[in-house]
């Protein structure tokens, strides 16, 4: 090994741990698929009909580890401060006398499995290098789904590049001594008694956010939850987008969007580059451009079917590793939502008999298909572009049954930055809380910052400052405002383009806009919908401005910025007061 601090830490943790025995990952099929076999073999995977779902497996993960868990997710800066009072924070040398303790000798009888990857294009200036060590095999094949693994990485890394580091142990599973734990003045991930994605596939939200967010602040670029998307019209204009939207909001389908058929006759189309993460940095042009750091999807399956998501659908039918879903008779998966009604004989995911009767459901709600993109029908030829694509539109969205538009138009970067920092979702049964209250998720990044939530907001007035006029318009959706009788205004999924018809055409100058209180909404009329049989009270409520739902939401905002004390940006306080008096 020719990278000399890569093998001394290698060497380092081997040491601790005391594995069996030490295997590099190189990438490779052959390799890929002895792993496959060990996992088979080992009965942690359950091969899937080969003919309907080649190359695929179901695994089962313990009924204690199903979902990332927040409460044990720590920032260990070194000063409690720089964590903020959105994170847990621990002192990082009580953090590694701890989990020195747990990794003492957790891999005996185990392989120590050494992963380089690369996060993003390879070839991209964009990109950046992690080393995962691992006693998981479940691990190290989602990761060679999830990331560029392998020789391509060492290649990449050299004799002495940088790299974030990352050390995952199932240990024993034992969820009170569960550490998510991040370092990042050593830019450091440690994950302990956990083999569930989120916490031990560390490539994702720990390097890929919480890290890259702390990266992103020092060198000036933005590691954001959003996804990434090309929207192209009749012309053969294309216009990308980026958007962040809290869990339950509808991300994954608008990455996915399959145009209605009249739009798609005319010639408009939406592809996906990412949909997940982005990371955006500024090009010579001074514009900012955007990656997608990841080479998989890791997608919630619950809900996800031919209806309401085609293009997941055909993404996952091979080469993927479903988790926690149930398993038909003939070797083929389902779950809630997948369309149909249950077929029998179905095992759950916990390996058990599951019925009509059963009281709970086949399918785990957090159960996940981790898939290659390229496999996505809709997938853009430029995702793997080294440079990024040039991103004209961020947009922001939450679940909110009342108060918030169909769409409207930040007045500025400030202005939109402000609307990120306040922006919200009402909670589902799928989330821990009362189902129907508000929960502020900043960026949707609350669970993913790495960093001090004010500092933060803090950078993207400095990247907005340093852009100028080339920064992209910013943007508010709501897919899920209500009728009195609770029913959904706008139907959603597909349709959804003609929103994104209208912030295209913001972005370039054009597109009719009212300017409210609140920002630049479109009138009725600017948003194509004369086909979709909505009655124009409808529309007109869906556009609506209510003075006095937004005053009391002014004052909750007011609440929620008074958290931040002392380090909140002046910026956002004054965009509040404003927001307040354009409303009196």
């Amino acid at each position: 090994m020719a990278h000399r601090a890569l093998q001394a830490w290698v060497d380092e943790v081997a040491g601790l741990t005391k594995p069996a025995a030490i295997q590099w990952c190189d990438g490779s099929e052959s390799q890929s698929a002895r792993i496959n076999e060990l996992l088979v073999a080992g009965g942690e995977f359950i091969r899937l009909d080969p003919a309907k779902h080649p190359n695929s497996f179901l695994a089962r993960s313990d009924p204690r580890d199903v979902a990332r868990v927040e409460d044990r997710t720590f920032i260990c800066s070194r000063e409690t401060a720089d964590a903020g009072p959105t994170n847990n924070w621990q002192a990082p040398a009580e953090m590694h006398a701890t989990l020195r303790t747990l990794l003492s000798g957790s891999m005996q009888g185990k392989t120590l499995y050494v992963v380089p990857y690369i996060m993003g294009p390879p070839g991209s200036p964009l990109s950046k290098v992690g080393v995962e060590l691992t006693d998981s095999p479940y691990v190290v094949a989602n990761l060679r789904i999830m990331t560029r693994m392998g020789s391509v990485a060492l290649e990449r890394l050299g004799d002495d590049g940088e790299f974030s580091k990352g050390i995952h142990s199932v240990c024993r599973l034992d969820p009170a001594e569960r550490y998510i734990s991040h370092f990042p003045d050593e830019n450091l991930v440690i994950s302990v008694n956990s083999n569930y994605g989120g916490n031990a596939l560390l490539s994702k939200k720990c390097f890929a956010l919480r890290l890259a967010s702390v990266l992103a602040r020092d060198e000036g670029w933005l590691a954001e939850h959003m996804l990434i998307l090309c929207l192209t019209d009749p012309q053969g204009r294309k216009t990308y987008m980026t958007a962040a939207f809290p869990s339950a909001c509808g991300k994954t389908n608008l990455a996915m969007l399959v145009p209605p058929q009249r739009y798609s006759d005319a010639g408009w189309k939406v592809e996906t580059i990412g949909d997940d993460i982005a990371w955006l940095k500024f090009g010579a042009d001074g514009r900012l451009y955007a990656i997608n750091p990841e080479a998989g999807f890791f997608g919630v399956a619950p809900g996800t079917s031919y209806r309401t998501n085609p293009n997941a659908m055909f993404a996952c039918r091979e080469n993927t590793i479903f988790t926690n879903v149930a398993l038909r008779s003939d070797q083929t998966v389902w779950w809630e939502g997948i369309g149909g009604p249950p077929p029998e004989n179905l095992v759950d995911w916990r390996g058990e008999p599951w019925t009509l009767d059963s009281k709970t459901p086949a399918a785990h709600p957090n159960s996940r298909f981790t898939a290659p993109a390229r496999q996505c029908p809709c997938i853009s030829p430029e995702w793997e572009q080294p440079e990024g694509a040039p991103i004209s539109a961020v947009i922001f969205g939450g679940r909110r049954s009342s108060v918030m538009p169909l769409v409207y138009q930040a007045l500025s970067w400030q202005h939109g930055t402000y609307l990120g920092a306040t922006m919200s979702s009402e909670r589902t049964a799928a989330a821990a809380g009362k189902v129907g209250e508000l929960r502020r998720d900043p960026m949707a990044m609350l669970p993913f910052c790495g960093y001090h939530m004010a500092d933060y907001w803090r950078h993207w007035l400095e990247v907005g400052r340093r852009g100028g006029e080339r920064m992209p318009g910013i943007f508010h959706v709501n897919w899920f405002r209500k009728d009195a009788a609770g029913a959904f205004f706008w139907p959603g999924f597909g349709e959804s383009i003609r929103v994104l018809k209208w912030i295209a055409e913001r972005c370039r100058g054009e597109g009719a806009a009212v300017e409210t209180p609140i920002g630049w909404l479109p009138p009725p009329d600017a948003l194509d919908i004369s086909d979709l049989r909505i009655e124009r009270t409808a529309v007109e409520s869906l556009l609506r401005v209510d003075r006095a739902e937004w005053q009391a939401e002014v004052a909750d905002r007011e609440s929620w910025l008074a958290r931040f004390g002392e380090k909140l940006p002046p910026e956002l306080k004054a965009e509040n007061d404003a927001l307040r008096s354009r409303l009196q």
